[in-house]
């Protein structure tokens, strides 16, 4: 008898909810992309999954209690964030594209799936790459117009669920989204609690600001970077970030402790004489460092791009602003010198000078970040970039269910970065990165050695 052949893993698409704010009284609004917005549209989506356990048996109750509270739950949170269930497009009068959200006619996607595939190894700290991407929904995209976030819940019978998120980057940045999901999160526990609630009223923290007025531009950056930036990429955006579409591409977790980043400090401060050195230094610098090692890529120099939120460097602005603020900065490097014994200092002095030279107000001389990025990109330097932040405490994200087994930000597949993140027993620090076929990258034991904690040890205990 022939043995039988397994079946290829399935997403069977359930429901495609179009979500509407459940606020009817809102007026068409507009708002335009500020500078910071504009900075985005050509790189990578922002996008995430949270996988959450579930117990056995329960395929009755996940389409007939948890589908109606996420749905429910997304309709009253989107009161507060309306504008996300509009577009983004380019007003005729204007070359600077805004976001219009009209009452009654715009709405979120909300796709509900099943899927048989291995829920235990998707949420694992190593699978494919392309696995996970199934679980991600697309954005809606037409000629004259793009959504901004579309979701997906998609089940898998007696293990549990997944949720993915996909949103426009042009219209919020890494902060601005895990505080979306957050809200979501902290509505569906209450909704679980009190079914008959027609709002939820958000904590300050997670009650987005709205008022894009704040964002003063008195140097016209938003047309200078509409007239060189946006026009000037988009044609080659594809070409100049190093794309990985490799379906053997794996993702992997390696975790930092607290006693580890502790002892990447004092050996920061004993090499540097810096006095204050950041977790984010130490921890991009020596995620860096590995993986450069790793990779050995053949370009002479190495360039990391590393985002810096400016919401507590400009006045007027609050915490709580809800769309992109953040500016890339560069630090640019010998290849050489980032691969040897001491890289992880180099790379640490070249963060920490960007950080010690930020002022308290934007000071952005962009005709010299237009050099510098055509040089990075264009000019044979291979480029790394950091996305997620230990801020954004995405394992802290419950929908009422517990918190997620595995999260996952998944923006920096494509390309050449590595993630971010709390850990879910809030011990630490994950990294995540991605490389191509488990031959050549996870599976080397030359990988390894550049991940293990006993690695660190030997060299900074």
């Amino acid at each position: 008898m022939m043995a039988q052949i397994p079946s290829a893993p399935l997403i069977r698409v359930h429901e495609v909810y179009k979500v509407r704010p459940s606020q009817t009284t809102i007026e068409t609004t507009t708002l335009p992309l500020t500078y910071f917005d504009l900075i985005w549209p050509m790189l990578p989506l922002v996008q995430c999954i949270l996988f959450y356990e579930f117990p056995a048996n329960q395929t009755i109750y996940f389409f007939d209690s948890v589908v109606p509270n996420l749905k429910r739950s997304l309709e009253l949170t989107l009161q507060h964030f309306f504008p996300l269930a509009g577009n983004i497009s380019r007003p005729q009068h204007s070359l600077i594209p805004t976001i219009t959200y009209v009452p009654q006619q715009d709405s979120v996607s909300l796709t509900i799936c099943e899927s048989n595939d291995d829920f235990d190894q998707i949420s694992s700290d190593f699978c494919e790459i392309s696995k996970r991407h199934r679980l991600l929904p697309s954005l809606s995209v037409s000629d004259d117009k793009t959504s901004l976030l579309a979701l997906q819940a998609t089940f898998f019978q007696n293990f549990g669920f997944v949720i993915g998120m996909t949103a426009n980057h042009a219209a919020v940045d890494g902060k601005s989204s895990a505080v979306f999901l957050h809200a979501w999160a902290y509505t569906c526990s209450k909704i679980m609690q009190n079914p008959s609630l027609s709002s939820v009223p958000l904590p300050e923290i997670l009650t987005p600001f709205l008022d894009r007025s704040v964002i003063k531009d008195p140097k016209g950056l938003a047309q200078s970077f509409v007239d060189t930036w946006v026009n000037f990429f988009r044609p080659n955006s594809r070409s100049v970030w190093e794309t990985n579409n490799n379906d053997e591409s794996i993702k992997g977790v390696f975790k930092l402790k607290p006693s580890h980043i502790e002892k990447l400090k004092n050996y920061a401060k004993s090499k540097t004489g810096i006095a204050r050195v950041s977790t984010f230094s130490v921890v991009t610098s020596y995620s860096l460092w590995c993986l450069v090692k790793t990779e050995q890529p053949e370009n002479e120099e190495v360039v990391l791009m590393f985002p810096v939120d400016f919401r507590s460097r400009l006045e007027a602005v609050p915490p709580a602003y809800f769309g992109n603020c953040i500016l890339p900065r560069l630090v640019s490097e010998e290849k050489e010198k980032v691969i040897s014994n001491e890289g992880f200092i180099t790379v640490l002095k070249g963060i920490s000078d960007v950080l010690i030279g930020l002022e308290s107000e934007v000071s952005y001389d962009e005709e010299k970040w237009k050099k510098n990025v055509v040089s990075a990109l264009v000019e044979g330097k291979r480029m790394y970039s950091v996305g997620g932040s230990i801020r954004f405490t995405l394992y802290g994200i419950d929908f009422g269910y517990g918190r997620p087994k595995k999260v996952d930000v998944t923006s920096v597949d494509l390309v050449r970065a590595f993630a971010l993140s709390d850990s879910r027993d809030g011990d630490g620090i994950e990294v995540a990165e991605v490389t191509t076929g488990a031959a050549g990258g996870w599976g080397s034991s030359e990988f390894v050695q550049f991940r293990c904690c006993p690695y660190l040890s030997r060299h900074y205990g």
